[in-house]
């Protein structure tokens, strides 16, 4: 043994060749926090202190090889002084640097994922060697900061600027074969091959067929680029980077103009221009939302697996009501492996559910994520059926007939009594009250909330609604369900419009009342979207479905009449009056034409504008800022109840909920994070400023406590 540390040991191989290796004490991944940076820099003393190492392989004692930096110091060390935040990300290069700079040649393995750092420590090696089951990458841009360990200034020198600027700008992580054919890694090797394939490629640098030593130059030097080649590169970059990451995302274009600007320098200059840029973006807002939502996205997968040991185990599912919506769960399940019964009362809608699953699966095929054996066995998982007779070994039974409580409680009934004692029932209701559905149930401690979104295969959130009487092992079976569909379940107790619609309605009320006051929707809709939204509050009611809309008002209205009654006629009301629903029937707000690709595609009616001139003020523009406050300020303010009334459990699910069920935009954090950035005590102000619309605006006691005494959300 030649060093042995928390994090890192270096133990002789053969003839001179060592092995660093990376197995930090502790955990169940490999990552570089502060004390592991220490530690790899205690154990190149020590290589470099003995004489007889002669070359050196770097490894992991991990099935991942590196996942990156600790994520979880980031939130503190971002908000150390530019100074002292400088000092520290300088610190780190001087270690990987020492790396680079050992005079004997260096060979990473990796054996898994090597990301970020752990993707940049192997870009000082000398040479790389990636197992088949490998990926590698640079996705700091998800976090909104670029490379700050050396990936902007080694990564061009490795495999070209262009490549480098897709690489980084992206965020991708590149299985082995697109890693060897950018020139990023030098060979793919089976597993088992691994270790002795990078012992060989040592000894041939030590035969002398191979030259380490020009390696190391190469990315020490200045990027091998001709000036009007490299200003080409760069403008024509930075233009397909702008398009693509759009005005919110900084990180991207940041890292373009970085690897710009230290193009012609060494690698010591360049290290010291690419971390004064990196420093600027961790200090961002952005950055300081996306990391939050990272761990609030470890925190939730925390949750879920701390609650899987009392789970049963969902070995089949069953769907009732086939159509779209059940035909989208049908397919996610057994897309991720969970054969499914899907039932309906006549074969209309059994062949609806299995064209939907057949579209979706073939779109898979056509795009080369699927081959056609694979399609078929997936969708042998799919088992359409007219009767019960084979729920018996029924584990999980997710109801999503017609959302109308009658129907839907007959409908549970019924299946409660095909199905074995031991299984679970879930309804897919957006609206309908859990504890009201589980009121005639003999077991309703085996009952709860599914809530999907659609589209089923796009959305990522699972809302799971825990009824009065549904019992922790059912909330945690259907959570364990809901991850093994790939969904992140959320979870959530009963109440009006459950967690995301109880949120997102007060915010089409202050849509409401925008237009009851003149304002114009395409307005409204045009500075909700540069604000981040996917779509604007119009264009969102027409897909969602004015008629859909209208009911889940009603349900709203009957559920916090204090502030979300209205009184007056909306233009939503005037468009569900003149059966104007949307997109489903080619007119709401907007027309809709379909385009080439027989997708619809929204136009503007000057029709609709008579429409609204009996409940809408004389049109007239209104500021962006007073547009955002009268559309965030209600969203806010009703997540900020759910979280007080206990719906929701923590600020990190509340946010992550939005995030994920109306995309709420990302770089915003979520609600509570935006309350946050502007400051609780502000949002308060602000708040008030507007309370005489309507009661939606009305900050709450414990708001205003905490504006008070300074607290905030995430503290």
């Amino acid at each position: 043994m030649i060093y042995q540390g928390k994090a890192f040991r270096v133990l002789p191989v053969e003839d001179g060749i060592a092995e660093l290796q990376f197995n930090l004490e502790g955990e169940s991944v490999n990552k570089f926090s502060h004390s592991a940076i220490e530690d790899l820099e205690a154990a190149l003393e020590a290589i470099r202190a003995d004489e007889a190492v002669k070359g050196l392989i770097l490894t992991s004692g991990k099935d991942v090889f590196i996942v990156g930096a600790d994520i979880n110091e980031f939130t503190q060390t971002f908000k150390q002084d530019d100074e002292t935040l400088l000092t520290g990300v300088m610190t780190v290069n001087k270690v990987f640097s020492g790396f680079e700079d050992l005079d004997i040649p260096t060979v990473a393995a990796v054996n898994g994922i090597a990301l970020g750092g752990g993707f940049e420590i192997c870009l000082c090696a000398d040479y790389r060697v990636l197992s088949t089951e490998a990926k590698v990458g640079l996705p700091e841009v998800k976090l909104g900061i670029y490379p700050g360990w050396g990936g902007t200034v080694r990564l061009p020198r490795l495999i070209g600027a262009d490549n480098a600027v897709e690489w980084i700008a992206s965020g991708k992580e590149y299985r082995p074969d697109a890693a060897l054919k950018a020139g990023a890694v030098d060979a793919v090797v089976a597993p088992e091959k691994l270790k002795d394939s990078a012992v060989a490629l040592v000894r041939r640098c030590l035969d002398g067929e191979l030259d380490y030593q020009a390696r190391k130059q190469e990315k020490k030097g200045k990027l091998k680029l001709p000036p009007i080649e490299s200003m080409m590169v760069f403008e024509t970059s930075s233009a397909v980077v702008k398009q693509q990451a759009g005005p919110h995302m900084l990180a991207p274009i940041a890292a373009v103009k970085t690897i710009q600007k230290h193009a012609f320098m060494d690698r010591d200059k360049a290290l010291e221009v690419e971390a004064k840029g990196f420093i600027k973006l961790a200090k961002s807002s952005v950055c300081n939302a996306l990391v939050g939502l990272f761990l609030n996205d470890q925190f939730l997968k925390k949750k879920a697996r701390d609650s899987a040991s009392i789970a049963a185990e969902t070995n089949k599912a069953a769907v009732l009501g086939a159509g779209i919506m059940g035909g989208g769960i049908a397919y996610q399940s057994a897309l991720k492996g969970t054969p499914i019964l899907m039932k309906d009362i006549n074969q209309d809608g059994l062949d609806l559910g299995l064209s939907e699953a057949t579209k979706l699966l073939s779109k898979r095929v056509s795009r080369g994520r699927m081959d056609a054996s694979k399609m078929g066995s997936v969708l042998n998982k799919i088992v359409p059926t007219l009767s019960y007779g084979d729920f018996e070994g029924v584990d999980v039974v997710v109801e999503a007939v017609v959302e109308n409580p009658k129907v839907k409680k007959a409908v549970l009934a019924d299946v409660e009594n095909q199905v074995s004692e031991n299984a679970v029932l879930t309804s897919n209701t957006s609206t309908i009250s859990i504890n009201e559905l589980a009121r005639d149930l003999k077991r309703p401690e085996q009952f709860c909330g599914m809530h999907f979104f659609n589209p089923v295969h796009a959305m990522p959130l699972v809302e799971v609604i825990r009824g009065e009487k549904t019992s922790d092992a059912t909330v945690a079976t259907v959570v364990e369900y809901a991850r093994k569909m790939g969904k992140t379940p959320v979870v959530v107790n009963d109440c009006p419009g459950f967690m995301v619609n109880r949120v997102l309605f007060p915010y089409f009320g202050g849509f409401a009342g925008l237009l009851r006051d003149g304002a114009d929707f395409q307005q409204v809709d045009k500075v909700m979207e540069r604000f981040g939204w996917p779509m604007g509050p119009a264009y969102l009611m027409d897909v969602v479905g004015i008629d859909t809309g209208n009911h889940g008002q009603s349900v709203m209205t009957d559920g916090y009449p204090d502030r979300m009654k209205r009184d007056f006629k909306t233009a939503v009301d005037v468009l569900y009056e003149n059966q104007r629903y949307g997109q489903k029937n080619g007119a709401g707000f907007y027309k809709y034409e379909q385009d080439k690709k027989g997708k619809p595609k929204k136009v503007v009616d000057e029709a609709v504008y008579s429409l609204f001139s009996e409940v809408c003020a004389e049109q007239k523009p209104f500021d962006d800022e007073e547009i955002i406050a009268r559309m965030m300020i209600p969203l806010c303010m009703e997540t900020v109840r759910t979280l007080e009334d206990g719906i929701v459990d923590s600020v990190a699910e509340a946010d992550m909920a939005l995030i994920m069920g109306i995309g709420f935009p990302l770089f915003r954090g979520g609600a509570l994070k935006y309350i946050d950035t502007i400051g609780v005590a502000e949002f308060v102000e602000l708040a008030d400023k507007y309370a005489h619309i309507s009661p939606l605006y009305a900050p709450t006691d414990k708001l205003r406590e905490m504006a008070r005494e300074g607290k905030t959300f995430y503290g």
